[in-house]
């Protein structure tokens, strides 16, 4: 599960492992949101949902990476989550075409290395 953690003083990747059966679906899963800037320790629980799964490149074999975003308790987003509100502007304006492009920078690994 990879997930963006709190922003202060600057969003980083966050990430922990989880066993799944084979041919089953990634959960909604929990995490300690004050670890990461998320959450007050007096209330620290935060969820993880998966939104996107992919072969995990490195690991090979069955292993997979599931990236989730960031709710609260009650499953409203949480609000470092700038996924949710950029998925309702991408579909509100689904029928149009963007005057823009997103970038995408890529590692690859010949042989493990």
């Amino acid at each position: 599960y990879i997930w963006i953690h709190g922003t202060e003083p600057e969003p980083l990747m966050r990430s922990k492992t989880r066993i799944i059966k084979d041919g089953k679906e990634p959960e909604i899963w929990g995490f300690d949101g004050s670890s990461t800037n998320q959450a007050p320790g007096s209330n620290s629980d935060c969820v993880l949902r998966p939104v996107f799964e992919t072969p995990d490149p490195i690991r090979g074999g069955d292993n997979r990476l599931v990236l989730c975003e960031v709710q609260l308790t009650d499953f409203t987003p949480h609000p470092t989550n700038t996924r949710a509100a950029a998925l309702g502007v991408a579909e509100r304006y689904a029928d149009m075409s963007p005057m823009f492009g997103i970038e995408q920078e890529y590692t690859f690994f010949k042989d493990g290395r």
